[in-house]
This record gives structure tokens, sequence and C-alpha cells, in this order.
């Protein structure tokens, strides 16, 4: 099997990297592509519902719960003290598609857009420190850089960017 295109989304919190994904995967879609993506949480998350028979399941003790249905199904696994799968790992869990968009994940050696927003927790570049930050895409003008600039909204021309920069025919 050959290895999956990747393409990756960094930069700080409130940066815009979710709303660009989200546009990214539709774009992405629209054109016929099978879209996957990963997204890295720095925080306690939990997709389950309090009270849930999953919920339940994981709290009994499973150290992994399938849930189906007709529509979709998901796995949740409890590392339970383990430590966090790497990237790869992860990424080998996926099956196979065009193209794998992943979010956060800002030390991974994987060719990137690092998303910019006036709003944002930080507004320290990560581009100059990052030699897999192949372009920005801002809300705003950006200056003293050699990659390139995007406006954050113009998802079209991202997408055209991504699919030249990973080989997505």
């Amino acid at each position: 099997m050959t290895a999956p295109r990747i393409f990756g989304i960094a930069g700080w919190k409130n940066s815009g990297k979710t709303g660009l994904a989200v546009r990214l995967v539709e774009e992405f879609t629209r054109r016929g592509y099978a879209i996957s993506t990963i997204k890295h949480a720095h925080h306690d998350f939990d997709i389950d519902k309090v009270g849930a028979d999953s919920y339940r399941h994981r709290q009994a003790g499973a150290h992994e719960v399938a849930i189906v249905s007709g529509t979709r199904y998901a796995i949740m696994h409890e590392l339970r003290g383990a430590p966090e799968p790497t990237f790869h790992e992860i990424l080998a869990r996926l099956a196979p598609c065009d193209l794998v968009l992943i979010e956060g994940y800002k030390r991974e050696p994987v060719p990137k857009i690092e998303a910019r927003r006036l709003e944002s927790a930080r507004r320290d570049p990560l581009a100059p420190t990052d030699p897999h930050i192949v372009a920005i895409a801002a809300d705003h003008p950006v200056e003293d850089t050699d990659l390139p600039v995007f406006d954050l909204n113009d998802t079209a021309v991202i997408a055209d960017f991504i699919a030249k920069v990973t080989g997505l025919p």
C-alpha cells in the first residue's frame, strides 16, 4: 500500500485552523476526493456523553469501545496510562483515502500551512522555526517571508496549492 498524501494545518489557538480545515474538506470533497482528517487535541477530550451506554462501558474499564450504527461507527480507545500513540500509529489506522489533512501536530515533519489571525492567542510566527511550513494563510498582510501567503478565506486557491504540493491528481 502506498503512503497517503498528508498535508497539515498548524497555528496557535484561535488562528483559524479548524475553519480552514473544514472549508478544505468541503472543497476537496466537492472536487471528488476522499479526505480524512486527524485532529490533535492538547487537552483531555471526550466524544462520549456522560450516561450513554458507551460511556458506561468505558467507565467500567473497557479498553476499546466500538459504537456502530447504519450511519457511522466510532472506536474509542482508552489509553489508561499508556503513552499517546504516535502520529504514524494513528495514520496507519485510517482507511485509504486521497488526502489526509492534519490539524495540530505542529512538530510533525509533513508539509503544512500556517494559519494566522489577528485574534489568535499568540502571534509569534511558527514558519521561521519550522522548515516544513510551506505557506502562510492569514487574515492580515504578512511581510518578512519568502513563503507564499494566502488570504485565510481563499479556500479554493489554498486547495489548489495543497493539491500541487501533495501531487494530488
